[in-house]
């Protein structure tokens, strides 16, 4: 089974800044880390490939920088690492970015099974998993937390319901995303991160994968952010004080007049 497992390196949460001209994520000198949501896709991509055979290659597009990333998914397991990185890929939203991961699938070859993460924790939009799969013309399944049966050309899932949860057969090729739920990842080994530190990543710009200029980066965004600000404040707040009985008089003392 040869899975593809799309990545994204994004800014530690704790530590965000904002571009002021373009109100973009201003990433240059800001931490960066691997998805938490991809971490779990690529758990599941190398637990596959470890019970049914084949390959798992790491797909991410970013700066260059975002190569650590694919060599912190090798020294987990996968077998391949491929950065798409061009400046005309710059401030691409989700409609741009699956347009340019369908272009690098489509150029990199055929996959059994395509993994990505729920969401990123940069944009928490969950649109990109979808929209590669639309693409690339596939099934898919969101929100999954549990692979239960793989077969030569099909595989059964659970997703993840506020209710419980479905189960769901799809054909090969296929696309899922997968919440935190599904497994535990692993923590690379010494001898899996000495081989990802000499391994070879494959680059490729927009030309080596046959993209459109008006479908990529920023000018391919259908969607802009135009306006950041912070909320304004609510209103008057009041702070209680004393023992608990004390502030529960008070906050009685308070609705009184609506009650």
């Amino acid at each position: 089974m040869d899975i593809l497992v799309c990545i994204k390196q994004v800014p530690d949460t704790k530590d965000i800044r904002l571009d002021p001209e373009t109100n973009t994520l201003a990433r240059e000198g800001v931490e960066s880390i691997m998805n938490p949501f991809d971490r779990h896709a690529l758990e599941e991509a190398v637990s596959l490939k470890e019970e049914h055979g084949g390959t798992v290659t790491a797909l991410s597009m970013g700066p260059p920088q975002a190569e650590t990333v694919l060599r912190e998914a090798l020294s987990c397991g996968a077998d391949n690492g491929v950065l798409i990185s061009d400046r005309a890929f710059a401030g691409a939203d989700t409609w741009a970015t699956s347009y340019t991961l369908a272009r690098a699938v489509e150029t990199l070859g055929g996959f059994d099974l395509i993994l990505c993460g729920k969401q990123a924790i940069d944009g928490d939009t969950a649109q990109v998993g979808p929209g590669l799969a639309c693409r690339l013309d596939l099934p898919y399944v969101t929100c999954v937390q549990k692979t239960r049966e793989v077969t030569a050309d099909s595989i059964q899932v659970e997703r993840m319901m506020d209710d419980g949860y479905d189960i769901l057969r799809l054909p090969l090729p296929a696309l899922l995303t997968v919440v935190k739920d599904i497994n535990e990842p692993r923590v690379p080994s010494l001898k899996g991160k000495m081989k990802a530190k000499k391994a070879k990543i494959e680059a490729l710009t927009a030309a080596d994968i046959g993209a459109e200029k008006q479908f990529i980066g920023l000018a391919g965004s259908p969607t802009q952010v135009v306006n950041v600000f912070s909320p304004p404040p609510r209103g008057n707040r009041t702070v209680f004080s004393g023992t608990i009985e004390e502030q529960v008089s008070q906050l009685v003392e308070q609705l009184q007049p609506y009650l």
